[in-house]
């Protein structure tokens, strides 16, 4: 329980929140991509609001909401002071606990490996101690990073949230929306149970959600109670629910079944996961072939009267989008590569050089992430994508964010995932050949960003089109560009 002083502080705090929300919900015309793990940082996402002000354009920052303890922690294990000063901002008892076991002090040694959180199965699966320990790291993590997006300034910020990462949706959203994150957008996936979370948790109602787990009709069901975390009595601000779709069929089936705020349609060009085909064809790469059933019909979508934006190869194409119907775009790849997004500037740098010279190749690989998506990925020496070095890493699952639950012979519930060391995944009681060739999109896009494991190779992962990337670099001059840049030549191309 909060000090009588610090609980009055907490609910003035979640009232600013609600006088200051929009009698409107905020619709923009252009969308950040959330990507990776931490490559849609807080600097990101703060800095597309910040130029979205100062040029007076409806736009959109988001921040990727995967891998946000690992993040957060690892910053804490460097010492930084924004992280500890949102912490703080949060709540001082909660992060007084997290700061004493993982802020480093004199502790740390060079080159010491970074001490994790527990991994997100401990909710389903620890005692009552080691689940309260990892809400609280989770819930604060996601409003560490929101909080810190939507500092400064008056711009929206959203959080993207992959479905397939089930084990922390609760944690996840009600952190972000303590933050007062204005949107939330979901993909990978039927993100059919999340409007009831948001209902839930802006009226301070517990909220619960069933995973699937494999094999199974059953479901595991999670639940969270916002009073643990927020002051009794308190109505958090709901945020608008996006919805990340491939074909007008989801669309159409959320839209009659749950409160959906929008429809962001996205092409097999966009970077990340992607749709399966619903061919089996595939070309002489290996990738996917998209057909005409693949394609999705717009005026299905627009007849749903909902705002839509299209993705996928849409960065120069903001004008096509409108006059197709859509409300505006979402870009991803050349946010990815501005100076402020989350990749590390040595591999930032590397990736520019080779889009100049037009030698990046993106495959799209449909065995490789453990979600069962086709997902695109930059081929790179050095790299999970490069054989060799696929074949001499060892195994490893020290993340666990995208594991699946399944029953064991005993009833029990076990967590797997493909990508694992495989003599654990067939202990579980998963396939063999299910575990060929998967790639820990954990570790290589958290290596990515910098927040990974010493030693760990990454992994990158962007559209197919990259040639808007490749204009920004050139009218630089230098080869850098800001997110400013990027918004300036998205709307300055639809004004031609």
């Amino acid at each position: 329980m909060l000090p009588p002083l610090a609980l009055k502080v907490k609910k003035l705090y979640y009232s600013f929140l609600m006088i200051e929300a929009p009698q409107q919900k905020f619709v923009p015309e252009l969308i950040q991509g959330g990507m990776g793990v931490g490559v849609s940082s807080w600097e990101l996402a703060r800095s597309v609001a910040i130029a979205g002000e100062k040029l007076d354009k409806k736009v959109l920052g988001v921040v990727s909401g995967t891998g946000l303890p690992i993040m957060m922690i690892n910053r804490l294990q460097k010492n930084d002071t924004n992280t500890i000063r949102a912490l703080n901002a949060f709540d001082p008892l909660i992060a007084k606990e997290i700061l004493d076991e993982y802020l480093p002090g004199d502790k740390q040694l060079p080159g010491q490996r970074y001490k994790l959180s527990p991994k997100p199965e401990v909710l389903a699966t620890g005692n009552q101690a080691i689940k309260d320990k990892m809400s609280k790291i989770a819930v604060a993590a996601a409003f560490v990073e929101v909080w810190l997006a939507k500092e400064g300034h008056n711009g929206p910020i959203g959080i993207n949230v992959l479905e397939k990462v089930q084990l922390m949706h609760l944690s996840t959203l009600l952190g972000a929306m303590m933050a007062g994150v204005d949107t939330v957008l979901v993909g990978a996936g039927i993100p059919h149970q999340i409007p009831q979370v948001l209902e839930n948790f802006a009226n301070n109602r517990e909220a619960s959600y069933k995973l699937d787990v494999i094999g199974s009709r059953e479901k595991l069901e999670l639940t969270l109670d916002p009073k643990k975390f927020v002051p009794e009595g308190t109505k958090l601000k709901k945020p608008s629910f996006y919805a990340i779709v491939s074909h007008h069929a989801l669309a159409m089936r959320l839209n009659s079944t749950v409160d959906v705020d929008g429809f962001v349609v996205e092409g097999p060009t966009a970077g990340g996961h992607n749709a399966p085909a619903r061919g089996k064809e595939v070309d002489d790469k290996g990738q996917p072939i998209y057909g005409d059933r693949d394609k999705p019909d717009l005026s299905k979508i627009m007849e749903l009267g909902k705002p839509y934006w299209l993705a996928g190869s849409f960065a120069g194409k903001l004008n096509e989008a409108k006059r197709s119907g859509a409300t505006g775009i979402q870009v991803g790849s050349v946010f990815a590569l501005s100076n402020e997004s989350g990749l590390t500037t040595c591999a930032r740098d590397l990736l520019r050089a080779r889009i100049k010279k037009d030698e990046l190749d993106v495959v799209t690989s449909a065995i490789a992430s453990p979600t069962g998506y086709p997902i695109q990925l930059v081929q790179l020496k050095a790299t999970l994508t490069e054989d060799t070095v696929y074949k001499e890493r060892t195994r490893v699952c020290s993340m666990g964010y995208l594991v699946e639950p399944r029953l064991d012979e005993n009833g029990k519930h076990v967590f797997l995932c493909p990508a694992e060391p495989e003599k654990a995944y067939v202990r579980k009681g998963g396939k063999p050949e299910d575990a060929v060739n998967r790639v820990c999109l954990c570790n290589g896009l958290a290596v990515a960003a910098g927040h990974g494991q010493t030693g760990e190779p990454p992994i990158y992962t962007f559209g197919k089109d990259l040639g808007p990337v490749k204009k920004l670099i050139e009218n630089s001059g230098n080869g850098n560009y800001s997110a400013e840049d990027v918004i300036g030549f998205i709307f300055s191309n639809s004004a031609r």
